[in-house]
């Protein structure tokens, strides 16, 4: 009782928090600030409480300051008014004068966007001020943390949603791959961090007293990692991954800031794992020149003469890229929409070559309902990178099939996924046992690589099970939740004739597709 108590009292001490700074969001918003605009302007003030508290509670003879005393939380709220909106202001500009390291990150293009002084000093001072963040545990500050990112992610009219998968996935996701403390860990659309934290954590408790000293210190300076495209969205990442104590603060940057998919991973930058969620969306605002010599004419344009096939589909080019950025015998799991396992052309092609040069064992059906981006219909595809063959067979010999969509409805509001739904999927996967002592289920099916490869275009987006509530009126869901569904499968259905109208050369209209 007293291990559940202790969970029962930290979670009850988290949703404080979340509720503490969350509800001040609603008089900001007053002021104009989105939601993700609010999280971005609690990262900066809570880093720079949190710097101040490690200064302070260092018990060294020298203890080391991370942030320059003029710029510290101390000089902050030694000011007032407009004075502290000043300051602060100043501190935002020459904190991101720090490049290539945590701080860096955070402060990069930072900006004040509250603009009401009384407001500010609210915030810093009654709301952040009186919590001492660093007495109340890696787990709840960074939990809490992790619940404002959550409440950002519902602002729907700034797109957060797209940069937050949902954390029981991933929990799955991560136990199935089962990190060690030897991988090296990947996360190329990494989002606010989810994956890597969880990675991070998976590690810790697994290996728990067993690791070396080495070995710890290496998964905080490196060997757990990120790259983002957005510069505000890696400032969340930087700032969720110190708070659950993953990195230092002045400590080198695992979160870069840039476009994965413009750079080729040399030897060194291959990774043993990676997990991700490459964003969503059709069109890509690059063109890649893959070795096929064909060009699609874009924007921006560069050469990945590790790329075979040529596509402005990002997702796919995000396959290419992992397929590039793997050591041999490396591992992948990522999250892909249904679009990339039926689609022909570069679709087809690049599904033939995993088969063929990767092993790709496992596939995850997923619901609609989970993400919150609407109408999404996506997978998790798990696939392991092989050395060459000379005897010209395929890696793959079987692609196992969990089918977690079909009479599974679930909803972000009244029945979000939880961990506990995926039970069933991580106990059939097996993880660190060999997969010929796989057993199939209703939902658990293997299909042959020859079976495969013969189905047109080597589509991989199989289904043979039939919804419950299509036979069961007693099962029916509820009017609203039905209207939902028709709602999202028609989105879904728009992305994928927007993408067949694309692919004929007709121009998309803006706003319509994925």
């Amino acid at each position: 009782m007293n291990g559940e108590t202790s969970v029962m009292t930290a979670q009850a001490e988290t949703n404080s928090l979340v509720a503490k700074l969350w509800n001040y969001c609603t008089v900001l918003r007053d002021d104009g600030l989105s939601t993700i605009d609010y999280v971005e302007q609690l990262s900066y003030l809570l880093f720079l409480k949190i710097a101040d508290e490690q200064y302070r509670n260092d018990l060294s003879d020298a203890p080391k300051r991370i942030v320059p005393e003029n710029l510290d939380w101390s000089s902050l709220i030694a000011k007032q008014g407009e004075e502290l909106e000043r300051h602060y202001r100043h501190v935002l500009i020459e904190l991101a004068k720090y490049p290539h390291t945590n701080l860096g990150t955070i402060f990069a293009k930072a900006q004040n966007k509250i603009a009401d002084p009384a407001k500010l000093q609210k915030l810093a001072v009654d709301l952040i001020g009186r919590q001492e963040w660093a007495a109340a545990g890696i787990d709840i500050k960074g939990d809490a943390y992790e619940g404002l990112l959550a409440k950002g992610a519902e602002d729907i009219k700034t797109g957060a949603g797209q940069y937050f998968t949902p954390r029981p996935l991933i929990e799955a996701i991560v136990e199935v791959t089962d990190p060690t403390p030897d991988d090296t860990i990947l996360d190329p659309a990494c989002g606010t961090g989810g994956f890597l934290i969880a990675a991070h954590a998976y590690i810790a408790n697994r290996h728990k007293g067993h690791m070396t000293k080495a070995q710890r210190e290496r998964l905080s300076s490196g060997a757990i990692r990120g790259v983002e495209l957005v510069a505000g969205t890696a400032r969340l990442a930087a700032m969720n991954m110190l708070l659950h104590g993953v990195g230092a603060s002045d400590g080198p940057s695992l979160i870069e800031v840039r476009d994965a998919l413009a750079k080729q991973p040399t030897g060194d930058e291959r990774v043993s794992l990676i997990l991700a969620n490459p964003p969503f969306g059709k069109k890509s605002s690059i063109t890649v020149y893959g070795t096929d010599g064909r060009l699609d004419k874009e924007d921006i344009s560069y050469d990945r003469t590790d790329f075979r096939s040529t596509t402005t589909n990002k997702q796919l080019n995000f396959v290419q890229h992992i397929m590039s950025a793997l050591k041999v015998d490396g591992r992948a799991a990522v999250v892909l929409p249904d679009n990339v396992l039926f689609e022909g052309g570069a679709g087809e092609a690049i599904r033939r070559r995993l088969l063929k040069e990767f092993d790709v064992h496992t596939l995850l059906r997923l619901p609609t309902g989970i993400f919150y981006a609407g109408g999404v219909k996506a997978n998790v595809l798990f696939f392991d990178k092989k050395p060459p063959r000379t005897d010209g067979q395929p890696w793959t010999s079987a692609l196992w099939v969990y089918d977690f969509r079909i009479g599974q409805h679930f909803t972000l509001k009244t029945k979000p996924l939880r961990r506990a739904h995926l039970d069933d999927f991580v106990s059939v996967y097996r993880p660190g046992k060999p997969r010929n002592e796989r057993v199939e289920t209703d939902r658990f099916c293997a299909f042959s690589v020859e079976e495969l490869l013969k189905r047109d275009k080597v589509n991989l987006d199989i289904a043979w099970l039939q919804d419950p509530a299509l036979d069961d009126t007693d099962s029916l869901l509820p009017p609203g939740a039905i209207a939902r569904e028709i709602v999202d499968d028609l989105e879904a259905a728009l992305a994928e004739f927007a993408a067949i109208a694309e692919a004929l050369g007709e121009p998309v209209p803006d706003g319509t597709g994925a």
